[in-house]
């Protein structure tokens, strides 16, 4: 059974494939984060070394060893899975070389348990350049029973040549309603939960389950939304050492620097839809009351031009431009109450 939900398309894209024998060598999974492109990936892993009917069964000895991350011939790579302790900025934040010459390794020898080894690469957009060379080579050259998936949030970030050797699969975030009824048929969670946390899943039902099972991450969500919204009535002391304080976690694990700049973009975007009178559709429906007070202080034109400047930033920080520099200029462009800002320009 296919576990991805509201990816119809998808699903039935691959299950054709899988009934035709058709099945491509590599394929790149395109979607944001917590969409459901690593349970697709591991879905697939189980319906090429499905033991029963139908698959992915999900019940047979390979399904449930793939489900719990214990077969031999899955594998999955990304920034955590790298042997060692790396010290250099380069390593902490890119897939490295060695990391793709041990998948090379790996795939040249026959499966140990299944019938087909499959390498999931979770964050393919972080490979240094001298593993994306790696990478491009052994895509070039498919070996038999060995399947490649390739799961990023932006494909644009990739070298074409790869993306060219790729089947691409697209995940679009779901809607609101979807995720709501996932919620409630599918986990069980009740009304009023689920519907406040399908407007904050922003269409990745993923976030929504995870927020479902885990309150500390609605709480932890709560605390760095109160943080952003400080910083934006704070100096600029304050704001450079709020700065500074993301650029360390940015080295640690990029991730979480990009979710907070998207926390601070559907803030924003909210702003802009209670000025235009559309509170109906804003996502952070918990603090309605504190973005329409909050509203009066800005222009229409002052919280459109932030909403650029955040998603410059992130744009930035995704290029590989110095972290430090792009997000003291974000904090030089946070709009003043009363006044209509000149944005600084970004890093180039």
């Amino acid at each position: 059974m296919w576990d991805l939900v509201g990816q119809d398309r998808v699903v039935s894209l691959l299950q054709r494939s899988l009934e035709t024998g058709s099945l491509a060598h590599a394929y790149l999974l395109v979607g944001p984060a917590h969409v459901g492109k690593m349970t697709l990936a591991l879905n697939l892993a189980q319906a090429v070394n499905c033991e029963g009917t139908g698959p992915p069964c999900g019940e047979c000895a390979s399904c449930q060893r793939i489900a719990d991350g214990k077969h031999a011939d899955i594998q999955v790579i990304d920034l955590g899975s790298a042997d060692g302790d790396p010290t250099e900025s380069e390593s902490r934040v890119k897939i490295s070389v060695e990391q793709i010459e041990q998948m090379q390794h790996s795939a040249s020898l026959p499966p140990f348990e299944g019938r087909c080894k499959v390498f999931i690469l979770d964050g393919a957009e972080l490979l240094s350049i001298g593993a994306a060379n790696r990478l491009l080579k052994t895509l070039e050259e498919p070996v038999g029973n060995v399947i490649f998936v390739l799961l990023t949030v932006n494909d644009k970030l990739l070298p074409a040549t790869i993306v060219s050797r790729c089947q691409r699969v697209e995940l679009a975030p779901l809607g609101i309603t979807e995720v709501e009824n996932a919620l409630i048929n599918r986990w069980g969670v009740e009304l009023g939960r689920a519907t406040l946390l399908s407007r904050l899943a922003n269409g990745c039902l993923g976030w929504a389950v995870s927020a479902a099972r885990d309150g500390q991450l609605l709480q932890q969500r709560a605390e760095t939304l109160d943080k952003l919204l400080d910083i934006s009535d704070a100096g600029y002391e304050q704001r450079f050492q709020y700065a500074a304080q993301l650029v360390v976690s940015f080295n640690q694990n990029r991730g979480t620097v990009l979710d907070v700049l998207g926390l601070w973009q559907d803030w924003w975007r909210d702003l802009m839809l209670v000025k235009v009178g559309c509170s109906d559709a804003i996502t952070n429906v918990d603090r309605s009351a504190q973005l329409s007070g909050m509203n009066a202080g800005y222009t229409l034109d002052q919280i459109r031009v932030f909403i650029d400047s955040i998603r410059a930033a992130g744009e930035q920080l995704q290029l590989n431009a110095n972290p430090q520099l792009a997000l003291e200029v974000l904090m030089l462009n946070i709009p003043e109450k009363g006044k209509v800002n000149n944005p600084a320009p970004g890093p180039r």
